[in-house]
């Protein structure tokens, strides 16, 4: 089991929560109606791998993963409504104590700060509550919003991989941004607040 797993977490309107088989229908939905909006970011599966074929083979995956520490997938809820996700990815125990860490929202809730605040929330509790020691995020380079995300909350850029990450049909070139524990005292949900200057 992933240490700090399962787990629900809450801040301003925003619950974090594991993605569940009952979550198909909104999930589908988000998904239809995002369709254009996403694709230039979603994951693609490269000639001769096969993914889930359907909503519930995928839970049933991220179930099995998240048993096996590897782990961590959140459905965003904004006002009691699917409105995203936010998945870690690739957890390394051991002498790493590293993950990454991906997401997408829906549209109509982009450039409201909760895709920013859903990653600080998900950062803050991998390295204070999971125990990790880094986490990363990769990002191509045309995405404008979600380069933004990274620069509100700190997370220093620390390198760029050609070919990093099969997207939209094609491997896409990805800057890459981490943080380490030691890099956020307090946490980044406070770093984001004392930023805004809210309480």
């Amino acid at each position: 089991m992933t240490r700090g797993w399962p787990v629900e977490l809450r801040s301003r309107g925003i619950w974090l929560r594991p993605l569940a088989r009952s979550d198909r229908r909104a999930w589908h939905e988000a998904r239809e109606r995002n369709r254009e909006w996403l694709r230039r970011w979603d994951a693609t599966s490269p000639s001769g791998t096969h993914p889930p074929r359907t909503f519930a083979s995928m839970v049933r995956l991220y179930h099995r993963q998240a048993n096996a520490g590897q782990t961590m997938p959140f459905a965003i809820e904004y006002d009691g409504r699917l409105v995203g996700q936010i998945t870690v990815n690739n957890i390394v125990r051991g002498s790493g104590q590293f993950a990454s860490v991906g997401y997408w929202i829906d549209q109509a809730y982009a450039g409201r700060g909760i895709t920013t605040r859903a990653l600080a929330m998900v950062i803050d509790h991998c390295l204070f509550v999971a125990g990790l020691h880094r986490v990363e995020v990769a990002i191509r380079p045309e995405n404008a919003a979600s380069l933004r995300v990274v620069e509100k909350l700190g997370i220093a850029e620390y390198g760029y991989a050609p070919r990093y990450l099969h997207i939209d049909g094609e491997w896409r070139d990805h800057r890459l941004f981490a943080i380490t524990v030691e890099e956020c005292p307090g946490g980044l949900l406070r770093r984001l607040d004392g930023a805004s200057g809210s309480a």
